[in-house]
Order: C-alpha cells, then structure tokens, then sequence
C-alpha cells in the first residue's frame, strides 16, 4: 500500500469510528431534547391553565377569534403536548401539534411576526424570538423522532408485526 494511501485510509477509519460514536448519541440527545422541552411546554401551559382569564385577555389584545376558547385550547395543547413529549408518546404527531402551535405563536405577536419574517435576512431576530427554541425542538422531534428512549418506540417494538402478543 502507498504511504498517501494508507495515511487516507487510517483517516478514513478514525473518521468512521468518531461518527459511530456520535451516531450513538443520537437517541440521548432526542431524549434529553424530549425531557427537557416537554417540561417547558407543560409548565407554559399549566400556566396559561392556570390564568385563562389573563391569557384570553392578552388573546383578545392580539384579535385572536375566541380568545377564551383559543385560551383554553393553547394551553391543553401546550400542557398535554408537552407530557406526551417528554414521555415519547405519538411524538411525530404531537411534534407537529406543538409545531404549528408555536409558528401560530410567531405570527400572531406583531414583534415576533417581524422576527419570523426575518429568517433568511436577519437570523437574529428570529432565533432570538421567545417562540424559537420551543418551535425548533418541536421540528427536531417531528423530522427525527422520539429516538430509542420513547414509549413510542417500546410500543412499535412491542406490537410491530412477527412479534407474538
């Protein structure tokens, strides 16, 4: 084997073995992304259960329709979303559950209305919005998973077909 050659393949080894490793990472991190975010999206919603009267109130300042009614239905999603979230359960679906209902929260705030508008011209303003972080982990669930520490993934597992009940 050449010198050039060998120096090439030992870097793609070494190469191999880094990506392995950070391969293996990946259902870590979709479970502490899950953990961690779930949390914030029950606590912002046990919130907004917890003073509707406040957030219809804010709703209405917003020229939402219904703002009890969207009140309510914000915070059960944002509440339940986020336990079902964290614990894996229909993560794709409540992904994009959560998914939607945070871009609805981008665009209905005049501020961050501008800050979503800014996504490819000013990435600053609209990654530092209030919606940004809970609206990109909600995407990162809903494009990769629960990953392997999900009640979603023992259930497919459980019942997948070839499996005896």
């Amino acid at each position: 084997m050449k010198p050039m050659s060998k120096k090439v393949g030992l870097l793609t080894d070494a190469y191999s073995r880094f990506a392995s490793i950070a391969a293996s990472l990946q259902s870590p991190l979709l479970l502490a992304i899950r953990l961690y975010w779930g949390w914030q999206f029950a606590q912002d919603g046990w919130g907004k259960l917890t003073h509707l009267d406040r957030v219809a109130q804010f709703f209405a300042s917003l020229n939402l329709p219904a703002p009890g009614a969207t009140a309510l239905a914000v915070a059960t999603i944002e509440f339940g979303g986020g336990l079902l979230l964290a614990f894996g359960i229909g993560s794709r679906l409540v992904s994009l559950v959560l998914f939607v209902n945070m871009t609805v929260a981008y665009l209905s705030v005049p501020d961050d209305r501008v800050n979503f508008s800014h996504i490819l011209s000013n990435p600053g303003d609209f990654y530092g919005a209030t919606p940004y972080t809970y609206w990109f982990a909600a995407l990162l669930i809903l494009i990769l998973g629960p990953g392997l520490f999900a009640v979603d993934t023992l259930l497919r597992r459980r019942f997948a077909p070839g499996n005896q009940l």
